[in-house]
């Protein structure tokens, strides 16, 4: 590309700033958030944590967590990761003491703990992992005893503890009173803890393992040969060695387990956003480029070959581009690290994970929507590039021709990849999950119904042309003819609006319908009628039985969950798929009534039984082998079958042989059903002023408190949506702008003969009430393609569910961005001379 080019490509921008301001702001901003869901999927993948309390530990040797699907089958190599922590045998730190270029081994281990002065949530930990941080001891001395403990500097602020006071601390399902021995500060660490001494801290963590070993190398000592060392004293023990960043998921596992989470939901958003910045930088360069058909015209007709002219539209589009995608970096970047950090504090993931944008995003971002806007630029002025200078001319004066092959082709294609997911999510989804299919189904629809945009307004005018005439007079019979006579304008500023209607209606009432079949589901499945809960988020093993006895219980149970796998005969591998199967953990008295039994009974559930869906394909008196949450394998018999209701399926096992095998080791809680006419409240109430640490929830508390979670998850969700719709939203805004900003010749003549600015902008409003009617009918109907079928296989129901308030603010927000937009760049316009404005081409 010349210089020469380059100088008229600038020269071009400098005097058609409006239609390249409206390019560049599309630009800006679809980079902007594509770049954004890019850190996203970047920081998921790359899923970097830096260590803080084991920060000085050279190596971290843990359980390993990953669980292979189909062993010996490289070509369904799969790997999932197990739900609970992994134990490392204590045997094993003393081989790895004896490994050339250790120094020292620390054996580590980690629980839940509350410190009920203040209600601080902490963590325990043994003292002798102090030094790893390091602590520092800002007052007092180590725990020395059973009943001594070290609170860091930030718990000992919020309990209002010092040296020598007395703290009640809840751990491991049980509450004891310990004398602060010291106060400890770590700059290193922000999460607030709990010392006690090593033995105390061995007891508490309930297992007779340790979480980790902290290995801390020989100074001077290479690290790769003392990790090749380690690896050999270790070799066949089902543990990982972790060394630079990844040596904080054994502080923070829930960045293991929850790092396919924050890949798949910034894969789908970023997808979605993707689309839609493309279809909208698309849409945007197409209008822009229409508008210059005139000007190519009269390029063509004074010598300029088609050649030139493409490598002009090539230079302004890179100019454009390039400033937009380097200007987009920083708000990229700003708003990915938001966006991270709203995901945090949802649970999608953790903010320990450092969040991570390189230049990848910025490529693939910045390269997408150049491809896209270059390919526009060229596509929308490839007509009046290649036809000669005189048709040219005759056909810049007003568009009519939109028809072509490949485009009738495309949009097929998307209507039939849109009808296709309609028709997988009615007819094999079920349950919540049906989301999967159902959500990309309105952007193919979208997408096909704006390929066929220009016939489907023309047909949508025809039908509204006389009903409008009638109820506007003769302002809206001139609108609507003006508006069938530039049927190919109007299509162009309806597909924006249809496309913000279509998401934000699809994506919303998504969301409402799934939030209220969980609930519902929770609801119906919740045969407790009260919950015993501890403060340190497990019970004692004896509680359910005590609870029990209290007069007025009919029936009490421990309660556990975990996820596990269902493992094929033979070694095989898991039967079910990465995500496993869900876990209950329940007494057997508790058990009985909770679900719809279909063959054997719930009452057999004791000892090494299983109870499981009927649709898992198993029967009563099978034996299987089941891989639990830690690894460790379990030979079952199948003791019952029952129906679950949609979105609850769970296999059930008994809480005594399931909690053993879970990171606490002890049952969450303790489900209480009453007897008929019973008030079991005063009962347990006493019970828990006996405990300290133990709560007691009625079922309305605890439905509130489920509706709370389901809506902190689909809160996240909605502001993705959110950031999609407002770069929509700016795309209608610009399309409609630009669209109106360019008739300023044609309302220049209007008012030449005889029309008042009144006319003109009364005209212009049912302009715009038509194309906002047009957006909002057509955007409606590409939401239904998600929302039936989604409705259907997640509910049962042909609607969704949730307040109208939503669809009518929907609509209200279209209709007021089309006529703003509309009516405000007229306004401006109708500002000029109209024998001026009537010169200008």
């Amino acid at each position: 590309m010349t210089m020469d080019m380059m100088r008229l490509a600038l020269r071009t921008l400098r005097f058609r700033k409006g239609g390249f301001l409206a390019t560049f702001v599309a630009l800006f901003c679809g980079t902007a958030i594509v770049l954004a869901c890019g850190g996203l999927l970047e920081t998921g993948i790359r899923n970097n944590v830096p260590p803080e309390r084991l920060a000085r530990a050279s190596l971290v040797v843990t359980g390993d967590r990953s669980y292979e699907l189909h062993p010996g089958d490289p070509e369904e190599s799969e790997q999932a990761v197990l739900a609970e922590s992994v134990p490392v045998d204590a045997a094993l730190a003393q081989k790895v003491r004896g490994a050339a270029g250790v120094r020292q081994v620390v054996g580590d281990v980690t629980f839940a703990a509350t410190v009920l002065n203040g209600s601080v949530g902490v963590q325990g930990h043994g003292w002798g992992s102090a030094s790893l941080a390091p602590y520092r001891l800002e007052s007092g001395s180590a725990p020395n005893g059973a009943r001594q403990v070290v609170l860091d500097a930030a718990t000992a602020a919020k309990s209002g503890a010092g040296v020598g006071d007395s703290v009640r601390v809840a751990a491991h399902g049980e509450t004891a009173a310990y004398e602060v021995s010291g106060v400890a500060r770590a700059a290193t660490v922000a999460r607030e803890t709990v010392f006690f001494s090593d033995e105390v801290a061995q007891r508490l963590s309930g297992a007779g393992s340790f979480d980790a070993l902290a290995v801390v190398a020989r100074p001077g000592a290479d690290l790769d040969q003392v990790r090749a060392a380690v690896d050999d004293v270790l070799a066949g023990a089902p543990v990982k060695i972790l060394s630079g960043d990844d040596r904080g998921f054994a502080e923070y596992p829930a960045a293991l387990e929850r790092r396919e989470d924050l890949i798949s939901l910034s894969a789908v958003f970023g997808g979605m956003a993707v689309m839609v910045a493309l279809f909208v930088t698309a849409g945007t360069m197409a209008l822009s480029a229409a508008q210059r058909r005139r000007e190519l015209a009269l390029m063509r007709a004074i010598g300029a070959t088609p050649r030139q002219l493409r490598r002009m539209l090539v230079a302004e589009t890179l100019v454009i581009a390039v400033a937009a995608a380097l200007l987009a970096w920083l708000p990229g970047r700003r708003l990915g690290a938001a966006l991270f950090e709203q995901l945090a504090r949802s649970g999608v993931t953790t903010d320990a994970v450092q969040f991570s944008q390189g230049w990848i995003p910025l490529a693939a971002a910045g390269g997408a929507v150049l491809a896209t806007a270059v390919g526009a630029g060229l596509i929308g002025t490839r007509r009046a590039v290649r036809t000669r200078p005189t048709e040219a001319l005759a056909d810049a004066a007003l568009q009519q021709r939109w028809f072509s092959v490949i485009r009738l082709l495309f949009a097929i294609v998307f209507l039939g990849g849109a009808a296709a997911l309609a028709i997988v999510t009615w007819t094999v989804m079920d349950g919540p999950i049906a989301a999967s299919t159902a959500g990309p189904t309105v952007i193919c629809a979208a997408i096909g119904l704006a390929l066929i945009a220009p016939w489907l307004t023309r047909v949508c005018a025809a039908l509204l042309h006389w009903p409008v005439g009638a109820l506007t007079g003769t302002t809206g019979q001139l609108a609507m003819l003006n508006s069938r006579a530039r049927i190919v304008q109007v299509a162009a500023a309806v597909t924006p609006v249809m496309l913000a209607v279509g998401v934000a209606t699809a994506n919303l009432y998504l969301q409402t319908t799934q939030a209220d079949v969980v609930e519902r589901a929770f609801s119906e499945n919740l045969r407790a009628d009260a919950v015993v809960t501890s403060a340190s988020g497990t019970v004692a093993p004896d509680l359910a039985d005590r609870v029990r006895e209290l007069p007025g219980v009919a029936a009490a149970s421990a309660y556990v969950t975990s996820t596990g796998f269902i493992e094929r005969p033979d070694g095989r591998g898991a039967e079910t798929g990465e995500d496993g199967i869900a876990l209950q953990g329940v007494s057997a008295a508790g058990a009985a009534g909770t679900a719809t039994v279909t063959a054997g009974s719930l009452g057999d559930l004791r000892g090494d039984t299983i109870a499981l869906p009927e649709e898992s394909g198993h029967e009563v008196d099978e034996t299987l082998t089941l891989r639990l949450g830690d690894g460790s394998t379990a030979r079952v018999k199948v003791v019952a079958t029952y129906r679950p209701k949609a979105g609850s399926e769970a296999a059930l096992l008994p809480a005594e042989l399931l909690a053993p095998h879970t990171t606490e080791g002890l049952p969450q809680q303790v489900l209480v059903v009453a007897k008929p006419g019973a008030d079991v409240e005063d009962a347990l109430g006493q019970l828990t002023a006996r405990t300290p640490g133990l709560a007691v929830s009625d079922r309305d508390a605890l439905i509130a408190a489920h509706s709370e979670d389901t809506e902190t998850q689909a809160w996240i969700n909605y502001l993705l949506v959110g950031m999609i719709v407002a770069y929509t939203a700016i795309s209608v805004v610009n399309s409609l702008a630009m669209a109106t900003g360019a008739r300023r010749r044609e309302f220049g003549l209007q008012r030449l003969t005889g029309a008042t600015k009144a006319q003109v902008m009364r005209m212009l409003t049912v302009e715009g009430l038509l194309v906002a009617a047009i957006g909002v009918l057509l955007g409606t109907a590409a939401a239904a393609t998600t929302l039936v079928p989604f409705a259907h296989a997640a509910a049962d129901r042909l609607l969704p569910t949730g307040p109208l308030w939503i669809y009518g603010t929907v609509v209200g927000t279209a209709l007021a961005l089309a006529l703003s937009a509309t009516l405000i760049p007229a306004w401006r316009a109708l500002k000029i001379l109209p024998v001026r404005a009537a010169r200008e081409s």
